[in-house]
């Protein structure tokens, strides 16, 4: 008997009104939900955490549901019979605006939704499912419905920590969660001196208590209708949300500690993502009777960013890559910007939207876990032995790929290092390449440079989607006929090009009026106590063991503060300013400390009497170029290089050029 019960079909429409792409021809769209019952004792659900706390059915299994969205050519015959499958960064749909360039959208139907139309014109069948069960509908969302674990029908509870920080002025709640696309954990008790609210200035601060009386477990409603008062509204008891009278202080870390209940099994957001795609690739019919829907599949490969690539490392490490027959389910895995982490989905309580140990906000999660690599190492602390990989039958290929920041903020280097700071070569079946100077999220649509409302500087405007395409194509050669992809490209420590904050802030460029941030950075090691370890509680308040912990070690920069290791884009090849993976946080929001993922545009002086009268130490644009020409020709020379090493499609180098026109305008502001 299958674990995929009935595959329904809601929704089969024409995409993009019937638009041929290339030789692969018209695609359709299926929207739908996947029925799944499966047994809490078989060997092939062991890793799921609090299954055996699941309510069953008559025939003692457990049931869930999860939308799923396909894109798939008309004619099958016609597609190149890779799944291509898109893990959905909290339930949103990312493959086509990073792959195709093109508008973000969790209901693409038209020809714009396409983009570029890469996936389509090489014929992938684009696979985006539910995997996250704790999201809660809104914005066309993939949803799963999950189990609600319990003692023997009791309720279970337990202590849940969540920490909350606002940009703005003016918010007085939010949901217990800290977002409202996320379910939160109800309270037991309405009764604030049941619980502990406190706020501090930074991380590392004394936390000053919130006294019970100026807080509550509510919501706030209205604030639209005026009466002689003021803007109506009405303050709410709730067990989901909870209120601060006078609102949050911007900028300030609040923590709240009280005991929950209802936890979900979110474990099985694994199995669901196995078990469907298994059925796609190998299965005839559903247990319904239904006909699998997409056309015959030789490989399958995964992609995520930033949370969901943190979910692929941790559907391997788990070994969620092997279905319930023992079948290969993802031939290739590609996860992007997940840093050393994985997922917090095997612990009660857990909240799966929360950010995984973050250098400012959530700096205390329990998050990010040895084994950071997929190569085999000791944890120097623990004594523990460990890697992602570890069952070579059915490991996928991987390529992981990562940008300046997660280096900074999302402890990057202990993807290539052991965990005392030494280089770690990979498994051969792995690449590792470091997207050089670029930040965690490079939206391939830029219009033009921005500053964040909360940042010092304009945004990093590095140009990296050329990279996806090229990386997805490498790892369908790997799988299919065996060829390799290039070497990975990391810094090091052995060639002085991975360092420590120290030594990076004594070599990065002093440009005027520029600080850098607060440092070192540091990932402490952290003990939560045995009850944590066993998954019972997430986000308890740990004991810091060792302050100084893991070393964190950053990439090295040449004499203009641009990375000098990795794959470098033509933008930082032929720069026009200094692309920093750190953006510094202004006044009241925890300034001396880096933007959340955000990185920097530190733009160059445009001309030599510019760079004389602000002291700059770096060239002027004039003095690198000379004229605009030039520089069309510098970024054209670093496309064709890049092309050459099979590190971008040739189809791209023209898009680069183009893009480089009257300075680069789309991403600069240069003025000559």
């Amino acid at each position: 008997m299958t674990n995929l019960i009935e595959l329904r079909i809601d929704d089969r429409s024409a995409f993009a009104d019937g638009h041929e792409f290339g030789e692969t021809g018209a695609y359709e769209r299926l929207r739908g939900t996947a029925h799944f019952a499966v047994d809490p004792a078989a060997p092939a659900q062991a890793g799921v955490f609090d299954i055996d706390k699941a309510p069953v059915n008559a025939k003692g299994l457990v049931e869930f549901t999860a939308d799923f969205f396909i894109l798939q050519p008309v004619d099958p015959a016609r597609g190149n019979k890779r799944l291509f499958y898109d893990f959905g960064n909290r339930g949103n749909m990312r493959s086509l605006q990073f792959f195709n360039d093109a508008p973000g959208s969790n209901d693409p139907q038209t020809l714009a939704h396409a983009g570029n139309g890469f996936l389509f014109r090489h014929g992938y069948t684009v696979l985006w499912s539910a995997w996250q069960g704790d999201l809660v509908p809104g914005n066309d969302r993939v949803l799963m419905r999950l189990p609600v674990a319990s003692d023997n029908g009791k309720p279970l509870t337990g202590l849940i920590q969540q920490e909350y920080s606002v940009s703005a002025p003016g918010k007085s709640w939010m949901p217990l969660s800290s977002s409202a696309s996320t379910r939160s954990h109800p309270t037991i008790s309405l009764d604030t001196r049941e619980a502990r609210l406190t706020k501090r200035r930074y991380p590392y601060s004394e936390r000053i208590e919130v006294a019970p009386e100026d807080w509550a477990f509510a919501r706030v409603e209205g604030g639209e209708g005026q009466d002689d008062q003021g803007a109506e509204i009405g303050v709410h008891p709730s067990d989901r949300h909870f209120y601060v009278k006078g609102g949050f202080e911007p900028g300030w870390i609040y923590e709240l500690t009280y005991t929950g209940r209802d936890p979900l099994v979110l474990s099985l957001g694994h199995v669901g993502v196995r078990d469907l795609v298994s059925y796609l690739r190998h299965g005839d019919k559903d247990a319904a009777g239904s006909a699998n829907p997409v056309g015959p599949i030789e490989k399958a490969y995964c992609w995520g960013r930033s949370q969901t690539g943190r979910c692929i490392r941790d559907f391997i490490y788990r070994g969620f890559n092997a279905d319930k027959e023992g079948h290969m389910v993802f031939d290739g895995a590609l996860p992007h910007v997940a840093g050393a982490g994985t997922m917090r989905m095997h612990q009660r309580f857990a909240n799966l939207i929360t950010g995984s140990g973050g250098v400012y906000v959530d700096n205390f999660i329990y998050g990010d876990q040895f084994p950071f690599s997929y190569a085999e190492t000791t944890d120097h602390f623990t004594g523990k032995t460990d890697a992602i990989l570890k069952r070579p039958d059915t490991d996928p290929l991987v390529i992981h790929t990562q940008t300046s920041t997660e280096y900074w903020q999302r402890r990057g280097s202990l993807v290539h290092t052991d965990t005392q700071g030494n280089d770690l070569p990979q498994p051969e079946t792995v690449r590792v390449y470091l997207w050089a100077s670029s930040q965690h999220f490079a939206s391939p649509r830029i219009d033009k440079p921005k500053k964040p409302a909360t940042g010092t500087n304009l945004v990093n405007t590095v140009h990296t989607s050329p990279f996806f395409r090229a990386m997805l194509d490498a790892i369908d050669h790997w799988a299919t006929d065996g060829t390799p992809p290039p070497d990975s490209r990391v810094p090091s420590r052995e060639d002085g090009t991975l360092i420590p904050f120290d030594q990076y802030a004594e070599t990065f460029p002093h440009i005027p009026g520029q600080a850098l941030p607060h440092g070192p950075l540091s990932f402490p090691f952290l003990d939560f106590g045995p009850k944590a370890d066993a998954g019972l509680i997430t986000n308890f308040p740990p004991e810091i063991k060792d302050a100084e912990g893991y070393p964190v070690l950053v990439p090295a920069t040449d004499d203009d503060g641009n990375e000098v290791a990795g794959v470098r884009a033509p933008m930082v090849q032929a720069p026009l300013g200094t692309y920093t993976a750190w953006n510094l946080r202004t006044h009241g929001q925890g300034r001396g400390y880096p933007l959340k993922l955000d990185g920097s545009t530190i733009p160059f002086p445009e001309t030599p009497e510019e760079r004389q009268a602000t002291s700059d130490p770096r060239r002027s644009v004039l003095d690198r170029y000379g004229s605009k020409g030039e520089y069309v020709d510098a970024i054209r020379s670093a496309a064709e290089a890049l092309a050459a090493d099979r590190l971008i499609l040739a189809e791209d180098v023209d898009r680069i050029v183009a893009m480089a026109a009257d300075w680069g305008q789309s991403r600069h502001d240069v003025r000559l």
